[in-house]
């Protein structure tokens, strides 16, 4: 018998990008039935039916189910992938304005909006979780591509859900590396290590031979610029840092150029109305160019490896987010990391790394601290724990901007935080 996968916030634009994997994997992901679950019923049908198109052009002989009804996704699932967004591109654009107000770093994932985001998504996430326990398949999987993805799975994990992580900046560094060196993908292997969005490549091993001194001598400029952050960065911590390092590495940097107005969420929206414009035509049937640019390139490919490996127990290393178990030896062990890790049927065992260097651990530290209380005032809703994690986030960290800042957070987020705004007060 076939598998069941299920993939929550199927109505998102970057559920081509997934079908178009699973499609390519038939053989090691022998699926029944595929089930795009979208409480938008605009989105599901567009988006769904253009999964319908794709997946009848390239002659898989599944059952699509495109469904608005929660039980009915989760009913029997063996893979549940989570790709949701509370609030959707309309709260990221408060996580990407609101901070500006307090002169703090705007971003989705990190700083004060990273925190607004978390805030929204640990609670429904943990609702979720529960669910697919219930009514899912014995040993089913929650994969999480949904953001703060560490956070999210850390949370997951510590309340005993069976979950793994997923980021797609280590792929795509994977990938970018191969072109350059004009090599298959399998044959580059990075040396991953922090959490997500808060890591480092250590070493970029093509056929077993580390290229990134070499690079770190000759081409170090263009590394920092692939990042964003200046050549001297990457010479000095001998190490490529991921995009997002830049908002801790160049706070008054990035603020200054965000305060010129550019806002990532006003143009994804842009984009998204135009992907969705392309989805609606009847002959289209392959991804549209346009994908490219809504972001999360190699999305398909780790999500669709991932889960592959995990039904096979192939025992590939992938790039994960999972529980520490001794990988990085200067963490503990239920640390929720992002590092190499086999993957078989148990899922994810990660590879013994070296420790972190200093300054790396020093940062990892903090933002584990802020995590750790995020997650705590999500679930419960304290508002005294929701202040100490800002004071704990690197990106905020002074108490009179952490004071006004959570008011201003929790005012704009009040719909999506019920745990901070029962009805009645909601209501009033």
């Amino acid at each position: 018998m076939g598998l069941k996968i299920a993939v929550v916030g199927g109505g998102s634009t970057y559920t081509p990008e997934l079908v178009d994997g699973i499609a390519r994997r038939s053989t090691r992901l022998a699926t029944d039935e595929l089930v795009l679950y979208d409480i938008d019923p605009t989105r599901r049908e567009i988006v769904g039916g253009l999964a319908g198109r794709m997946l009848r052009r390239g002659g898989w002989t599944g059952k699509l189910v495109i469904t608005g009804n929660r039980d009915e996704a989760l009913d029997g699932a063996d893979f549940v992938l989570v790709q949701l967004r509370v609030g959707g591109q309309q709260a990221r654009l408060v996580d990407e304005t609101l901070p500006h107000e307090f002169s703090a770093i705007g971003q989705e994932t990190t700083g004060p909006g990273g925190f607004a985001k978390g805030l929204r998504t640990v609670p429904v996430m943990l609702d979720l979780a529960e669910e697919v326990g219930r009514r899912s398949a014995p040993g089913a999987w929650i994969v999480d591509f949904t953001n703060p993805v560490g956070m999210v799975t850390q949370a997951l994990l510590d309340n005993g859900h069976r979950a793994i992580g997923l980021c797609n900046v280590a792929i795509g560094l994977q990938r970018r590396f191969a072109a350059q060196f004009g090599v298959k993908a399998e044959q580059v292997a990075l040396e991953h290590v922090g959490l997500n969005h808060l890591s480092w490549e250590r070493a970029v091993m093509v056929d077993g031979v580390d290229r990134l001194p070499e690079m770190l001598e000759s081409d170090a400029d263009m590394l920092g610029e692939m990042v964003g952050v200046p050549g001297d960065l990457v010479r000095t911590v001998r190490a490529l840092p991921s995009y997002y390092l830049r908002y801790y590495y160049l706070t008054d940097v990035v603020l200054r150029e965000q305060m010129e107005g550019h806002t990532r969420a006003q143009e994804v929206m842009d984009i998204e109305h135009d992907l969705l414009e392309l989805y609606k035509d009847p002959t289209l049937d392959t991804k549209p160019e346009l994908l490219e640019h809504r972001g999360g390139a190699f999305y398909s490919e780790a999500a669709a490896q991932l889960i592959a490996s995990l039904n096979d127990g192939a025992g590939d290393i992938q790039v994960v987010d999972t529980y520490n178990r001794g990988a990085l030896p200067d963490l503990p062990d239920d640390a929720v990391v992002e590092v190499p890790a086999r993957i078989t049927k148990d899922g994810a065992e990660p590879l013994r790394q070296k420790p972190l260097a200093p300054e790396m651990h020093g940062l990892v530290e903090s933002v584990r601290a802020y995590d750790a209380l995020a997650i705590q005032a999500a679930m419960t809703g304290d508002r005294r724990t929701a202040l100490r994690a800002l004071l704990a986030n690197p990106l905020v960290a002074q108490w009179p901007v952490a004071e006004a800042l959570l008011d201003a957070l929790l005012y704009a987020n009040r719909q999506h935080l019920p745990r901070f705004f029962p009805k009645a007060a909601v209501r009033g």
